[in-house]
């Protein structure tokens, strides 16, 4: 892929530019509503994320008012109540395998949110690694609102992110969760203000993009499978791991920049 892409979507727009993935989901009179569609687009974006080395990161972000409001509730082939109607399908179909590239992607994952970030769409946004929202954006788990339970991999992710306690009543009550709530309790990196949300996702965008990618993907892996694992094995891994980074050519260039005071220039190798 060229330096700077952009492939053509029709729900999402994407493109690339001096290794920054933008991913924006682009449904804006239907406050991004995830429909199937949009979930088919979003796993090709995400193939071409995997499979793009000159991709060194990876920005989330919603087209309008707000990231999303969670699942397209108006469409689809058996219509709420049928014989044929399987609320679990999408997730077989789409989400599940979408949370599993998003988890395992080997690059980081910035998320830039504003307005409603809603159900399923609440667990792509929040399965980035640096999550900042604006002062406008508010977290909801809605599913119990309309007699469902919650799907896109929430019952695992958003206890380890904020307890039990929190994810329970979160879950439980569907209430929303500001954005100035959800940084008091970790559930995101930061919040700034709405004005500040764009430069501040693109700093983060381009200090990833200038760094150790290698590096990176790993660290990823071991904050998650730390999740399932016990102290033991997490020290396993971080040897495991440390003997893959030591091999880069970006650890080589960072210990030469150390030796000579300067910056390293770090190329993702």
């Amino acid at each position: 892929m060229s330096p700077e892409t952009s492939p053509s979507f029709e729900n999402i727009a994407f493109c690339v530019q001096a290794g920054i993935a933008r991913l924006r989901l682009n449904r804006p009179a239907f406050l991004n509503a995830l429909s199937r569609p949009l979930l088919t687009e979003f796993r090709r974006a995400l193939d071409i994320v995997e499979s793009d080395t000159s991709i060194r990161v990876l920005v989330l972000s919603g087209e309008g008012k707000g990231f999303s409001s969670g699942a397209d509730l108006s469409a689809g082939s058996s219509p709420v109540g049928s014989d044929g109607f399987d609320a679990g399908a999408v997730l077989e179909e789409h989400y599940n395998p979408i949370m599993q590239q998003l988890f395992a992607l080997r690059v980081p994952i910035v998320s830039a949110l504003r307005g409603p970030v809603v159900g399923a769409g609440c667990m792509l946004a929040l399965a980035a690694d640096v999550v900042v929202a604006s002062r406008t954006a508010y977290f909801l788990q809605a599913f119990v609102n309309i007699g469902l339970v919650p799907d896109a991999g929430s019952s695992w992710w958003l206890p380890r992110l904020i307890g039990a306690g929190r994810a329970s009543a979160m879950m439980m009550l569907g209430e929303r969760i500001p954005a100035e709530k959800a940084a008091q309790w970790g559930m995101i990196y930061e919040m700034v203000e709405d004005e500040e949300l764009d430069a501040r996702a693109d700093a983060l965008a381009e200090k990833f993009a200038a760094g150790p990618t290698a590096a990176y993907a790993l660290t990823r892996q071991a904050i998650r499978q730390g999740m399932t694992g016990d102290f033991p094995q997490a020290l396993e891994r971080e040897r495991v791991n440390q003997r893959a980074a030591g091999r880069t050519g970006d650890f080589a260039e960072g210990v030469a920049a150390f030796r000579e005071k300067r910056k390293p220039g770090f190329t993702g190798q």
